[in-house]
């Protein structure tokens, strides 16, 4: 119980993460289904094994939202009890209990639906389970817990959800719709059907999103100086990506349409591509929700000046303090000189760090060193890695295929340094110091690091051949730049845990840029594919020169 009640807040916004990501799928598959499979069943070849197909694809998801609900209650009720001391019908008698339940059960229903019949499940009945799923998460937004404008903001929620399941969720879909259509006359009329749904999706989730803004954000100086503002800003970006790939896909779909003998294949690259970035942005979205509003923050905003003069670049830290000048090996040594006889017994021994117990010492001058140091050092690999790939890619440097044994070099040295207080460096061992939400991320991000180092030398080498092999290196870059969204620091201070969270918005955008732009070079058919094939190593350069300039202070 104590280790759930120590990483919950990590575990929370995994969860959540999947859970609207699980959510969107099932309603995008509803709504697929309602506007697009069915009306097309008898009139486009293919059409009605890709009703069957379809329909079990949301039976499925729904499957994935049950679960995700479930595990939720588990973890909500689990939490109240150990924290607030309730009973476990009181437990479940919370709102956000109660929603879970309500989708458990919705979702439970439209998958049986669609797994019982899959040709004949009623659509009526799919989509009223779907307005219940959203009408019921949106009992669990920011809007409910307004006291004004609430019935305008959960609307507004409501819409803007809805919105966002139609569109992204529904782009899975349209994968499994183009893998299907082997003539250009249905990928024509899929597509132009897909593409009315996500304008008029789109329409709707940015007028829904702007009223929310005004509501939760308020200002320019919210917007820049919280970190739900920039968070924000970061769905806006992402959102972008996926308005740029949707954009090009439009103008394809027009020209099979004039043109049946069009080829097709980046039609299915690109909403390949959108079906990552569109599952990333639900993980952003789950990071809104552990945030409060911004503009509820009225105190201790960041500032432009501020902002600016800690973006501003600097030399490199290059040499690292004294392990035995940080703040918690400093705390340590005066707790056994203070507690000598204590100390002499291991178990009684006073410990300055234990992991996930509270709030840690300030750190000192020295703190934010190591700390620059390791970023400054991770820098000089990764500038490293992007120059060596742009020299194998240009033919010059044939030896320079050997770049990716450089995250492995990159891993070790994050899993010895990014957390000094533990294994191997401290004395929390390993398994202990999983109890606390930081070092599980460093630890996940360590072992992606080698992981995707070993896989594309292998790769690169021609000692793995599988195709499928190849692509693990784009999806673990764009999964770790992901994960960075959902990074966070346990800091005292709002404002320096904000302005040091900034700097990893960009990191996060590069890598997820740099992970599907190297997916489309391996996808794409050249010469359509040599643009993604220099611009991902160029993100690497990018990503090395801002983890040069990182500051902390």
């Amino acid at each position: 119980m104590a280790l759930l009640l120590d990483i919950f807040g990590f575990l929370s916004v995994l969860l959540r993460g999947l859970t609207i990501t699980a959510q969107s799928l099932c309603v995008g598959g509803i709504a697929f289904l309602a506007l697009l499979a069915r009306p097309l069943a008898d009139e486009v070849a293919d059409g009605l094994p890709l009703l069957r197909r379809s329909t079990r694809l949301a039976g499925w998801s729904a499957v994935a939202l049950a679960v995700a609900a479930a595990a939720d209650i588990a973890l909500a009720t689990a939490t109240l009890i150990g924290t607030a001391d309730l009973s476990l019908g009181d437990a479940l008698g919370a709102q956000s209990v109660l929603a879970d339940v309500v989708v458990l059960a919705a979702a439970l229903l439209a998958a049986g639906l669609c797994l019982g019949v899959p040709r004949h499940a009623p659509t009526a009945a799919l989509v009223a389970l779907a307005v219940v799923i959203l009408a019921a998460q949106t009992a669990t937004s920011h809007a409910i817990a307004r006291v004004e404008d609430r019935a305008p903001l959960a609307l507004a929620e409501f819409l803007h959800q809805a919105a966002a399941a139609v569109w992204v969720g529904g782009i899975p879909y349209l994968v499994l719709a183009l893998a299907m259509m082997r003539d250009g006359i249905s990928v024509g009329r899929v597509g132009k059907r897909f593409s009315t749904m996500s304008v008029g999706s789109v329409g709707v989730l940015v007028a829904a999103g702007f009223v929310m803004s005004l509501a939760y954000i308020g200002s320019l100086e919210a917007f820049y100086g919280t970190a739900y503002g920039v968070m924000v800003g970061t769905k806006v970006a992402l959102l972008g990506f996926l308005l740029f790939l949707g954009g090009m896909n439009y103008l394809l779909v027009d020209r099979v349409l004039d043109d049946p003998r069009t080829p097709t294949k980046r039609f299915r690259r690109f909403a390949e591509v959108e079906v990552g970035i569109g599952i990333t942005v639900f993980f952003a979205a789950a990071s809104l929700t552990s945030l409060p509003p911004a503009s509820d923050l009225t105190q201790d905003r960041a500032t432009l000046h501020e902002i600016a003069e800690r973006l501003v670049p600097q030399w490199p830290r290059l040499a690292s303090p004294d392990r035995a000048s940080l703040a918690i090996p400093e705390l340590q040594a005066k707790l056994d000189a203070e507690n000598a006889a204590a100390a002499a017994r291991a178990a009684n021994r006073p410990q300055a760090f234990v992991p996930g117990a509270g709030e840690l010492p300030p750190r000192n001058a020295e703190d934010i060193a190591w700390s620059e140091y390791n970023h400054h050092w991770a820098g000089i690999f990764v500038l490293a890695i992007g120059l060596l790939s742009l020299a194998e890619r240009s033919g010059w440097a044939p030896w320079a295929r050997h770049w990716p044994l450089l995250f492995v070099g990159l891993a070790a040295f994050l899993l010895v340094r990014s957390d000094p207080e533990t294994w191997p460096l401290g004395d929390v061992g390993f398994f202990e110091s999983l109890r606390d939400p930081e070092v599980v991320q460093h630890r996940v991000f360590v072992v992606l690091t080698a992981a995707f180092g070993l896989f594309e030398w292998g790769v690169r080498n021609g000692r793995i051949r599988s195709g499928g092999a190849a692509l693990v290196f784009p999806l673990i870059t764009a999964i770790g730049g992901g994960l960075l969204l959902t990074h966070s620091h346990a800091l005292a201070n709002v404002k320096d845990q904000f302005l040091i969270e900034i700097s990893h918005v960009p990191l996060a955008l590069l890598g997820i840029l740099a992970g599907w732009t190297r997916w489309l070079e391996l996808r794409l058919p050249p010469p359509g594919n040599r643009l993604p094939a220099w611009a991902w190593p160029v993100c690497f350069v990018l990503i090395g020169l801002l983890l040069l300039s990182y500051r902390e202070a």
